[in-house]
């Protein structure tokens, strides 16, 4: 049945005088050269009177078949390839022995070509030999020319006994009468073989020997398109599972270590992930898929869920596995993982979305401290793609004229006299509506957005603070404080844009108040020092933000050019009476430290969060310079602040 071994080629128009082990070669000037395919038509288009004679003594299996699919003849390797006589095969159903009938789509391509509908068929099918053996068949069907023999009665007249066309005549209409048809069955097992070989190959990672990224995909698309069906005695029907690990500290193994050292990591990591699958109770599917993504990433993908719990008892079990130490080539590693664990119904589910919410679900896992599982948790996700949202459109929305400013008067604690205001950015989002600061500014200072939008506010609230001090001229003029995050100091000229919008609006310099938090200044040095520097030296006032909660490092703000300790909401909350308790003494033993030092190296002092009047007369008399909070004003649009400015005392 061999179709593969070699031999001489016998001249043209003679019959080969010992069988030869190429049928491709041996019948080459009766049959064509090529494939199987060539072979089949070149023995339906071959005019030699030989060619009954080379039909019968080729090794490729081959039979002459009529219009309704009855064998005419059949050649002695067809016989050996299914274990019956030649002779006898005659009037068998052809579909019957190479299996044609077994799909829809294989036996309607079949029938096409015996009626005339199809110039030729191709498909391959596994057969079973009579030793017991199976094997790959290409089975190729075309059909036969028509002969003068035609209207002969000789079963075999049409093999050989009179010229014949191309082979091709009423195939291009689709209308060719109705006649014989050659049939051949080429083993091509080998091919196939090699074809899996290569295949695996492409599909398999070469370091640990796992299903590869191209193949855990496949699978993945294959299970999310498969209908799920009803089984009591597996309730995870319809339902799918993902465990998405990532090896915590893998880099440095290979920066210290060397890849091979590496490698061999990843190899043992991968046959732990493998037991602890295999460890998993008896499923329809088998095992759960245990795949290589690449780099230090793995996943472990679960067939048939039965829910979370599973998932979560698999990711235990895998961070259990991995706490044991690795010995490697005289390596003792340790080595951990982070895993995002998420599981849904297979129904409304698509690889892309499966895999977003793994990565995302990954990420937290690492966000919240490594070595550790972490379930998908919608209204996290929620968050995070309204983070996403707000990032992408920060910049257009400021070239949009999406922000406004409200401001919130900063009140002397002595006197209850409006001396500035704070200017306080919002967001008027268009799907989100009105934003506070603390929805979008960190997002901001994650991306650089910050610096646009830092200049903008400073310059409407710079114009702002004029147009009051024009508008009300007999009042004593408010300051504008404006918070100014540590990013615009670094990636902005922060020093020249203060210049221009000084100049460009006109307003004195003494009149801005610029406030950084207590962790952006501390330890300031090189450029953002210079910086603070240059601005107080043009008369701008430095206020650091939220003191006492951050480095608190009293003895450096001698060396500082600020002017201004605006204390944390924290403390001022300890001043107030609840639930008829006594407000906390240490809280005022510490502001009234903080306001003492702070008026002793010529700094003014303001509260933040002054709620109440009982809070408003401890912090005056404590020493406190002005206050800020809602027992004076929230923020407030611009044309209110405008309507203080005649009464400028606000009662506490």
């Amino acid at each position: 049945m061999s179709a593969t071994s070699e031999g001489p080629r016998p001249p043209a128009g003679t019959a080969p005088s010992s069988p030869r082990p190429s049928v491709t070669e041996r019948h080459g000037p009766w049959l064509g050269e090529g494939n199987p395919e060539d072979v089949t038509e070149g023995a339906a288009v071959s005019g030699t009177h030989d060619y009954r004679a080379a039909f019968r003594a080729a090794t490729l299996p081959m039979a002459v078949v009529d219009h309704e699919g009855l064998i005419v003849t059949a050649n002695e390797a067809l016989s050996a390839l299914v274990g019956i006589a030649a002779a006898a095969l005659t009037a068998q159903s052809a579909s019957d022995l190479v299996d044609l009938a077994a799909d829809g789509r294989t036996w309607h391509a079949y029938r096409e070509v015996l009626h005339g509908r199809r110039s030729r068929f191709r498909c391959t099918r596994r057969l079973k030999h009579p030793d017991g053996r199976s094997m790959w068949a290409e089975i190729t069907v075309v059909p036969m020319p028509a002969t003068e023999a035609d209207g002969g009665s000789d079963g075999d007249s049409r093999i050989g006994d009179g010229d014949s066309d191309d082979g091709t005549r009423g195939a291009a209409d689709g209308n060719r009468p109705p006649g014989q048809v050659l049939l051949s069955v080429a083993d091509v097992s080998d091919r196939r073989e090699l074809q899996k070989q290569l295949r695996h190959l492409q599909m398999h990672d070469p370091v640990t020997r796992l299903p590869n990224r191209t193949l855990f995909f496949e699978r993945l698309s294959a299970v999310l398109e498969t209908p799920p069906y009803q089984d009591d005695s597996f309730p995870g029907r319809g339902r799918i599972g993902l465990c998405y690990l990532d090896l915590d500290g893998f880099k440095a193994v290979n920066d210290t270590l060397g890849h091979r050292i590496g490698d061999r990591l990843l190899a043992a990591v991968a046959a732990r992930l493998t037991d602890c699958a295999e460890q998993e109770g008896p499923h329809p599917t088998g095992a759960p898929l245990v795949a290589r993504l690449g780099g230090d990433e793995f996943a472990i993908l679960v067939e048939e869920s039965t829910g979370t719990q599973q998932l979560t008892d698999l990711a235990r079990t895998v961070l259990a596995a991995l706490q044991k130490p690795f010995d490697l080539a005289g390596q003792r590693l340790s080595v951990s993982a982070s895993i995002g664990v998420v599981e849904r119904p297979v129904a409304g589910t698509s690889a892309t979305g499966l895999m977003q919410a793994a990565d995302t679900t990954l990420y937290w896992a690492k966000a919240d401290g490594k070595a550790r599982w972490t379930v998908f948790d919608p209204e996290r996700n929620a968050h995070r793609m309204t983070r996403q949202a707000l990032s992408s459109n920060l910049r257009p929305a400021v070239e949009r004229g999406e922000f406004t400013i409200e401001y919130q008067p900063l009140v002397g604690m002595a006197d209850g006299v409006v001396r500035g205001v704070e200017a306080l950015v919002r967001w008027n989002h268009p799907q989100f509506g009105m934003l506070s600061p603390n929805r979008f500014v960190a997002i901001a200072e994650e991306d650089g957005s910050i610096v646009q939008l830092g200049r903008w506010v400073l310059r409407a609230a710079c114009r702002q603070a004029r147009r009051w001090q024009l508008d009300h001229p007999a009042e004593p003029p408010l300051f504008i404080s404006v918070n100014v995050a540590v990013r615009q100091v670094w990636d902005s000229d922060l020093v020249t844009d203060v210049a221009e919008i000084l100049a460009e609006t006109g307003l004195d310099p003494a009149l801005l108040q610029l406030e950084l938090t207590e962790s952006a200044v501390m330890g300031s040095a090189g450029r953002p020092l210079q910086a603070l520097q240059s601005l107080s030296d043009m008369g701008v006032r430095i206020a650091i933000d939220d003191f006492g909660t951050g480095y608190s490092n009293l003895a450096y703000l001698s060396r500082l050019p600020v002017s201004v300790l605006k204390l944390d909401g924290a403390f001022v909350h300890g001043f107030r009476y609840e639930d008829g308790t006594h407000p906390s003494p240490a809280d005022e033993t510490i502001v009234e430290a903080m306001v003492q030092l702070a008026h002793r190296l010529g700094l003014t002092v303001t509260a933040e969060c002054v709620e109440t009047a009982g809070q408003a007369e401890r912090l005056r008399r404590i020493g406190c310079d002005t206050g800020q909070g809602w027992l004076y004003s929230r923020a407030v649009a611009p044309e209110r602040i405008a309507e203080l400015l005649g009464a400028r005392a606000l009662e506490a």
